[in-house]
């Protein structure tokens, strides 16, 4: 059988240990992994248009980054050390309305695909303005995306009358090319930004498209307040109330919840991503993760976007993840690398409604990263678990996207990286 890239002499990320490891060989037809095997046991007549010799390398599954705003990176920096609320209404959003155009979104959302793929993220969950300029550069560079296009109640990027944000929504699905690595979806902004006829609108789309619809939910204790002043209600028993709440529906951040709320979320099925270090930096607060997934919510991780990270590397963000609830909870057994790994992976993926990704099996889709192990701080190699705690988006060595080699020795292959950077800081 004829194979398009045939990786040798790799270890495994389910492989432990040094002395008992076997090392395999794994190929790759078409999108899809096609066969998985012990060198010693391969066939002599194998043959592929590419072979990458892994040695010393780990293979795992590419990441799913659960959250972002790809196009924000231009405003990395830009406005840090803020409250949330001042940070949002007196920098970002006058700096959107400054600078927000299709080809800021095209080449801003490029060079943040660009930054994922050098540190491992394979699959991003998109949502910004001009949503289809990011979509149009992710198909470029050959990332995998949710591009969710962006809904608010007031006059937005592309949608200058705010009464027109649904139908803006629906043609922005209706005109997305098809493609095999980008899936559309919906992003209602907030429940302070988006009101109850908007998000019940938006849902009602979404469930016409048949698409996943994002909002960020309770990120701060004041949207919390505020809202139950506006509606009598939480922001998580509002949307239960409005019917929003379900499994093509992803919270993100939910930092502010208590126990009945959690059920809440998994009673319906509702998907929650997780931002730890967006809120740490915003002092937003601890989401309660460890409760979400003791009552079996679907929890993923994300970076969200730039401006309030300020990088999109996935490996910094489940160190992260796994060191703050230690701390907050007071215990090291919470919170261990292995769930981290999931929730940026498996667990990320199926929140998405990805099904096929993130796992390293046959006929499961070719979303595979490579690991340089010959790090000083990666040595000794015992298990995956040092990735959460020891690994760097720089040590992703090659990368591979739905089958296609987008990366290889950190050189990404599929578009000009100096020319987006170049691109990008024109806007400045």
């Amino acid at each position: 059988m004829h194979n398009d890239i045939l990786i040798i002499n790799a270890r495994l990320s389910k492989d432990t240990g040094t002395r008992n490891f076997l090392p395999k060989y794994l190929t790759i037809s078409g999108r899809l992994i096609s066969k998985i095997g012990n060198m010693a046991d391969i066939p002599k007549n194998l043959q592929a248009d590419k072979v990458i010799d892994a040695t010393n390398c780990l293979v795992l599954p590419g990441l799913v980054n659960g959250h972002c705003h790809a196009a924000m990176t231009l405003f990395r920096g830009l406005a840090d050390d803020l409250p949330l609320t001042i940070w949002l209404n007196e920098h970002i959003f006058p700096a959107e309305a400054k600078h927000v155009s299709k080809e800021m979104v095209y080449w801003c959302s490029k060079l943040a695909a660009a930054e994922m793929i050098l540190s491992g993220t394979t699959t991003v969950a998109d949502a910004y303005f001009f949503e289809e300029e990011a979509a149009k550069a992710f198909m470029e560079i050959g990332i995998r995306a949710v591009a969710a296009q962006g809904i608010i109640d007031f006059p937005a990027p592309g949608v200058p009358d705010a009464s027109k944000n649904i139908q803006a929504a629906g043609a922005y699905i209706n005109a997305l090319p098809t493609n095999d690595l980008v899936t559309p979806a919906l992003f209602c902004h907030s429940p302070y930004t988006c009101s109850p006829k908007t998000i019940q609108a938006a849902k009602e789309l979404a469930n016409e498209k048949h698409c996943k619809l994002f909002i960020h939910v309770a990120e701060t204790k004041a949207e919390v307040e505020n809202h139950q002043k506006t509606h009598g209600l939480s922001p998580v028993r509002h949307l239960h109330k409005l019917n929003i709440l379900d499994n093509n529906t992803v919270c993100v951040h939910c930092v502010w919840l208590d126990a009945e709320e959690i059920d809440i979320l998994a009673n319906t099925g509702c998907g929650v991503i997780t931002c730890p270090e967006s809120n740490m930096k915003l002092a937003s607060g601890v989401a309660p993760v460890p409760d979400m997934l003791k009552r079996r919510v679907a929890v993923g991780l994300g970076t969200d976007g730039c401006a309030s990270n300020n990088d999109l590397d996935m490996f910094g963000e489940m160190s992260s993840l796994a060191k703050l609830h230690k701390v907050v909870n007071l215990d090291p057994t919470t919170m261990p690398a292995q769930q981290c790994l999931q929730m940026a992976g498996l667990a990320g993926a199926k929140v998405l409604g990805l099904n096929g990704i993130a796992s390293l099996d046959v006929g499961m889709q070719a979303d595979i990263i490579l690991i340089d192990l010959q790090q000083v701080h990666l040595t000794p190699f015992y298990n995956a678990d040092i990735l959460v705690y020891a690994a760097q988006g720089s040590d992703v060595k090659s990368s591979i996207i739905g089958g296609q080699l987008v990366m290889e020795n950190r050189e990404i292959l599929t578009i000009d990286v100096d020319e987006t950077i170049a691109a990008v800081n024109r806007f400045m």
